[in-house]
């Protein structure tokens, strides 16, 4: 069997009066050429994908993980990546099936896909849609193709545009991911590539500001995005332009048209759980007297003869009292509506007294408004995430 690290085995003080609502998230970790901007655990294909040995994989993963989760019903699925849309739609069906037959699977649960608009991937969307996913989740990025081609896409405006209209042929349930503060991008062409995705009537859009983030091409040779005021000014444009054709700005980077928020994300923000699996997958998994945090193998080799192994969990480390105030915030303050004050308690197993003074600060701030009720960050607290989550690095009181 395959040897876990423990990093932390320190047990929760109070017990958890229930487990929160559970959800399961896929990684495929294969991508056509990877991105100069992205850190995430994805794989550039340089041969063809083990498709039927990585989802035999991922089903033996999921039986070792059961004892974990035994009982408890699943409210998501979400196939993340890498692109997702590089598996076959038998593929993706074959593991719906393995994951109804082996979990207890919530009748109407939300299952998204994470595609790319390529014309290759955009001609499985009705297939994907025949194989059980409801959702689509397509990395647009922009309808420039200039900026396109500086992130390192591989699709055309063209090609996106043909993906959201095939998506719309089958799909009632679709998120479109744009960035902006794209190098040398203007106020006017981010505005541009909005109004496009507002036009298109998609229920569900996600925009991010570009970040050079450590480890990346773009890290490594900045290209010349706009500066910091500039880039104020196009969020702030971004946000009230989404406003005004009829969304909800609900999360940091997620604007949605009612009924449409991403029921996945929001168990995240609400510190639900969630069991991942796949290479470089993360898990949340909450028990009566502690809350265990799991990472897999991250390359997919490694990771697929673990699992043969016995084990595919790399790490685990158990979430003590000092960790908890700020995994909490971290999440539940990235959302407009914050969270019930209730909600902390039975989510950390810890009472709201363990965080009252940073509370205090924050609410003299102007980063937080509360009633007796619920906290949220304010409009502030929302620009300045970064610096009223510092004041939970703390730990309770």
């Amino acid at each position: 069997m395959a040897e876990v690290v423990p990093i932390q085995t320190t047990l929760l003080g109070p017990k958890l009066p229930a487990p929160p609502p559970l959800s399961l998230y896929v990684h495929l970790p294969w991508c056509a050429r990877k991105c100069p901007y992205c850190d995430f655990n994805s794989h550039p294909t340089r041969q063809a994908i083990p498709e039927t040995e990585y989802a035999d994989a991922l089903i033996a993963d999921l039986e070792q993980a059961l004892p974990g989760i035994w009982g408890r019903r699943v409210y998501t699925v979400f196939f993340g990546g890498g692109t997702p849309s590089l598996f076959s739609a038998e593929t993706i069906e074959r593991l719906l099936s393995a994951f109804r037959a082996r979990l207890q699977l919530s009748s109407d649960a939300e299952i998204t896909l994470e595609a790319n608009p390529g014309s290759a991937e955009a001609e499985k969307f009705r297939d994907y849609r025949a194989a059980g996913v409801n959702r689509l989740s397509i990395g647009i990025q922009s309808f420039n193709d200039r900026h396109l081609q500086v992130l390192g896409r591989i699709h055309g405006a063209d090609e996106a545009r043909r993906a959201i209209d095939i998506a719309q042929r089958h799909f009632d349930n679709y998120n479109l991911d744009l960035m902006y503060a794209l190098p040398e991008q203007t106020l006017e062409e981010a505005l541009a590539d909005v109004r496009e995705a507002v036009a298109t009537g998609a229920p569900h859009l996600s925009c991010y500001h570009l970040t050079l983030e450590p480890g990346t091409p773009f890290h490594h040779s900045p290209p010349p995005v706009p500066d910091e005021d500039a880039a104020a000014d196009i969020h702030d444009a971004v946000v009230a332009t989404l406003a005004a054709g009829g969304y909800t700005h609900y999360e940091t980077s997620a604007h949605a048209r009612a009924g449409h928020e991403c029921r996945h994300n929001l168990n995240y923000w609400r510190f639900g759980d969630y069991l991942g699996i796949g290479a470089g997958a993360h898990s949340k998994l909450s028990f009566h007297d502690r809350i265990v945090r799991e990472t897999r193998h991250r390359l997919p080799k490694t990771y697929m003869e673990s699992v043969r192994q016995g084990s595919a969990v790399h790490e685990q480390r158990t979430l003590t009292r000092r960790d908890l105030p700020f995994e909490y915030m971290m999440n539940a303050l990235r959302l407009s509506e914050g969270f019930a004050v209730a909600e902390y308690g039975e989510r950390t197993g810890l009472p709201l007294t363990t965080v009252e003074r940073p509370l205090r600060e924050a609410e003299a701030r102007g980063l937080i408004e509360r009633t007796h009720e619920r906290i949220k960050p304010t409009p502030r607290g929302r620009r300045y995430l970064n610096d009223l989550l510092t004041l939970f690095l703390s730990g309770p009181v």
